[in-house]
């Protein structure tokens, strides 16, 4: 019997690119960009006004995606996933185009038990045939066959109508 599929996203479930705006946020301006700030809002809609162009910039800038902190407790779990299901990361490259050889290189250096052929760069994450999404972003579930787990992150914070997961570890109790 095949093993049942698993997508994951990159940024934000795996890759904690939000400490990067924050960092070079407060590099540029000399402002933190708190969590609590970042709540229920985009990076660019968290800023003033005359400032949205900078972080819009930021993730085509390149070497924003090269070196981003790994999210608490992935690697574990993901390893542990990838020997019970066919795991797939579904990265949305395609709008940053610049991030392609980070996120490339990212993803060997932190997850090196995952195959190369298990990395999909893709716009469109409908077109992903997975029994499973993770992901931080809910329009990614729309035209998903599978169940979509909703990755925590500030930007989410006021998203309902999916099934949410805090943790790595809670991912870990629901699907191991």
């Amino acid at each position: 019997m095949p093993k049942q599929r698993i997508a994951i996203d990159m940024d934000e479930v795996m890759a904690d690119s939000i400490a990067r705006f924050q960092e070079w946020y407060g590099r540029d301006f000399q402002v933190e960009l708190t969590l609590e700030t970042l709540r229920g809002k985009s990076p660019y809609e968290a800023v003033a006004p005359e400032h949205q162009p900078s972080l819009r910039a930021y993730p085509n800038a390149e070497g924003f995606f090269r070196d981003l902190p790994v999210i608490q407790d992935s690697q574990r779990v993901i390893e542990e996933l990838n020997r019970k299901y066919e795991v797939f990361i579904a990265t949305a490259a395609m709008e940053f185009p610049n991030s392609f050889l980070d996120k490339y290189q990212w993803l060997q250096r932190h997850f090196p038990f995952l195959h190369w052929r298990n990395f999909v760069f893709c716009g469109d994450k409908s077109i992903i045939n997975a029994d499973y999404l993770i992901d931080d972003n809910a329009y990614n579930f729309d035209g998903f066959r599978g169940v979509g787990l909703l990755f925590d992150a500030p930007h989410n914070a006021h998203e309902t109508g999916c099934r949410r997961v805090h943790s790595w570890q809670e991912v870990a109790d629901i699907l191991l």
